[in-house]
C-alpha cells in the first residue's frame, strides 16, 4: 500500500519567536505534489520537517515508509563527499564494514536489499559524464550544476517511499531539466516537488499552496491552479469592492444618525428652555442626553473598527496590484542606436569559438546554452570584469549588471540608503514613492535589506540600478529569477517589462524568458 505523508497539527516557530505555521493538518497523497507559495513562508522548513532534519515546535509528521530529502543548498561543508551528497554515506560505510568482516546487524538493517549500491553509484556518476568523481570526492572540488546532478541522482536511487525535492532545477540547464521531468515521470512512489519553476511545475499530479492562511490543496497541474487562483482573485476582489460599497454606505447611514441625533439634543434643550422647567430638571436631562450620545459614539467607533477590519480582511486575500516603474526618459535607448559590438571576442572560460554580436537599438536578448558553455562568463566580459582571451568589446551604453546574488549583497542597508547611494539628486520622499510603487513601503523601506524577502531584495537591487543618476542602457542579468517564488517573478517579468533599454538575460526558466518579450532569436553558445 503506498506509504501517506500526513501533518498532524504541525506548528513550528522560528528561534526570534516569529510562526511560520501552526496546526496545519493536512495529507500527502502518494503521487507528484508541487508545493508552493510566497518566499519565507516556510516552505524550506517545512521540507526539513517532513525529512525529519529538523523537530516541530508542536504537532508531528507521520510517514509509514521513508522518506530522502534534497535540501535546496547544497553547502560542501555540510555535504563533504559525493556519497554525502547522494545521501548514501551511511549505506557506503555499512557495505565497507560488513566487506571488513562485521556482523553488526545494525550494518545489515542499513543495507537490505542493497548489495550492488557501490555499482550503482559508479554507473550513475559515469552516466552524468563526472567519470573523474568517485564517491569520496570532496564536493568543494565540483560546480553548483555538478552537486545538484549528483544530489538528485542519490534521489533516484535512494528506493525511498517518498522523495523531497527542495528546487531541484536551480542551476540545471535545459537539457538537465528535461532529464529531471523524465525522472520525476517515472518515479514510483510519492513525490514533494518545492519550486518556483512553472515549466517543472506542469509535471505533477496537484499543487499544495502554503500561505500564511495555512495549506490549501488544488487539482492538477500549474496551469490548472494558476486557472483556478485567478478565478479565486476575481471573486475577492469582487467581494473587496462589495465590502468598501458597503463601508461607505454604513458611514453615510451613521453620519446621517449622528446629524439625526445632535438635531433631537439640540430641539430637546430649546423646549426645555422654553418651558421653564427647573435647572435641576433640565440638568438631569442634559445628563442622560451626554450619556447616550456618548454611548452612541462608543457603537458607531465599533462599527467603523468593523468595517474597516472587513475591507483589510478582504484586501489581504486579494494579489498586489501591477507595480509600476517611474522611469527617466534617458534610460530609453533610440532605435538604431549602436550598443555593443563584439569583435571575434574568445572567452576566458567556456565555448572556444570567436564571438561575434553587434547589438542596436532597445533589443533584448536571451543568452542560452548549456551549463558550462561560458553564458556568465560572456555577461561578465561584457560588464568589464573580466577579460577576453582574444578579440575586442566596444560597449556605447551605459552597462548595469546583476546576477541571482545581486539582491542579497549590501544586507545591513536600507532600501532607501541603497538607492540614495546610486541617485543624490532625487529627494528621500521620491525615493519612498518610487519603493511603494514596487510594494516595498513604510518600515520595511528602512530596515536592513537582509531581513526584506529574495524577491524583495531582487526588486531593490533593480530599482537601484533603474533608478540610478544615470540609468542603464544595457541590462545585463544572470539567472536573476533564481531562489524567487512565483509572485515575486512575475514582479521582477514586470519589472522588465516597463524597461526600455537593451538587455541581456541568462535564464534556464522558459517561463520567465518568455514573459519578457525577448526577441526572437537570441544568443546561443556552446561548449
Amino acid at each position: 500500500m503506498p506509504a501517506l505523508l500526513q501533518l498532524d497539527r504541525l506548528s513550528h516557530a522560528l528561534p526570534d519567536g516569529r510562526v511560520l505555521f501552526s496546526d496545519l493538518q493536512f495529507s500527502f497523497a502518494p503521487q507528484r505534489v508541487g508545493l508552493v507559495g510566497d518566499n519565507g513562508v516556510g516552505k524550506s522548513v517545512l521540507a526539513r520537517l517532513l525529512a525529519g532534519h529538523e523537530l516541530p515546535s508542536g504537532g508531528a509528521v507521520r510517514c509509514d515508509g521513508s522518506v530522502h530529502y534534497v535540501a535546496q543548498e547544497l553547502d560542501p561543508q555540510h555535504y563533504r563527499t559525493v556519497a554525502a551528497l547522494a545521501g548514501m554515506e551511511g549505506l557506503l560505510a555499512a557495505l565497507a564494514h560488513i566487506a571488513a568482516g562485521s556482523v553488526d546487524e545494525a550494518d545489515y538493517a542499513l543495507v537490505g536489499e542493497r548489495w550492488d549500491a557501490s555499482a550503482r553509484l559508479r554507473q550513475a556518476l559515469d552516466a552524468l559524464d563526472l567519470r573523474h568523481v568517485d564517491a569520496g570526492t570532496p564536493t568543494a572540488s565540483l560546480s553548483g550544476g555538478e552537486r545538484q546532478r549528483i544530489a538528485l541522482q542519490g534521489a533516484w536511487l535512494s528506493q525511498a517511499d517518498w522523495l523531497v525535492l527542495d528546487e531541484p532545477s536551480n542551476h540545471l540547464d535545459a537539457q538537465q531539466r528535461a532529464r529531471l521531468v523524465a525522472q520525476m515521470g517515472r518515479w514510483p512512489g510519492g513525490l514533494l516537488l518545492i519550486s518556483h519553476d512553472r515549466a517543472l511545475l506542469e509535471h505533477v499530479d496537484a499543487i499544495a499552496e502554503l500561505s500564511p492562511q495555512g495549506l490549501h490543496s488544488y487539482g492538477g497541474n500549474y496551469a490548472m491552479y494558476a486557472q483556478q487562483r485567478a478565478l479565486e482573485q476575481a471573486g475577492y476582489a469582487a467581494a473587496l469592492q462589495a465590502e468598501k460599497a458597503g463601508a461607505r454606505r454604513e458611514q453615510r447611514e451613521a453620519q446621517q444618525q449622528a446629524e439625526r441625533q445632535q438635531r433631537r439634543v439640540g430641539r430637546g434643550e430649546r423646549e426645555g428652555r422654553e418651558g421653564n422647567q427647573s435647572k435641576l430638571l433640565l440638568d438631569a436631562k442634559k445628563e442622560k442626553s451626554q450619556d447616550s450620545q456618548g454611548k452612541l459614539r462608543v457603537r458607531a467607533q465599533e462599527a467603523q473598527q468593523a468595517r474597516q477590519q472587513r475591507v483589510m480582511d478582504a484586501g489581504a486575500r486579494c494579489a498586489p496590484e501591477m507595480e509600476r516603474l517611474l522611469l527617466a526618459p534617458d534610460s530609453a535607448v533610440p532605435n538604431g542606436k549602436l550598443i555593443l559590438a563584439l569583435r571575434d571576442v574568445v572567452l576566458p572560460h567556456g565555448q572556444a569559438q570567436a564571438l561575434n554580436l553587434v547589438l542596436s537599438g532597445p533589443r533584448r536578448l536571451a543568452v542560452t546554452g548549456n551549463n558550462g558553455s561560458g553564458k556568465s562568463t560572456l555577461l561578465r566580459v561584457i560588464a568589464g570584469q573580466l577579460m577576453p582571451v582574444g578579440g575586442t568589446v566596444q560597449c556605447h551604453a551605459r552597462i548595469a549588471w546583476l546576477d541571482q546574488h545581486a539582491g542579497a549583497r549590501e544586507g545591513d542597508r536600507s532600501a532607501v540608503q541603497r538607492l540614495q547611494a546610486r541617485n543624490s539628486i532625487l529627494a528621500e520622499g521620491d525615493l519612498r514613492t518610487r519603493l511603494a510603487l514596487l510594494g516595498i513601503a513604510g518600515a520595511r523601506a528602512t530596515m536592513p535589506s537582509h531581513l526584506l524577502s529574495g524577491g524583495e531584495r531582487m526588486k531593490v537591487a533593480l530599482a537601484a540600478e533603474l533608478y540610478a543618476q544615470a540609468p542603464p542602457q544595457l541590462l545585463l542579468l544572470d539567472e536573476p529569477d533564481n531562489h524567487l517564488d512565483v509572485a515575486s517573478l512575475q514582479a521582477l517579468e514586470q519589472m522588465l517589462l516597463q524597461y526600455q533599454g537593451a538587455l541581456l538575460v541568462v535564464s534556464h526558466d522558459r517561463a520567465f524568458l518568455e514573459a519578457i518579450n525577448l526577441d526572437p532569436e537570441g544568443l546561443t553558445l556552446h561548449k
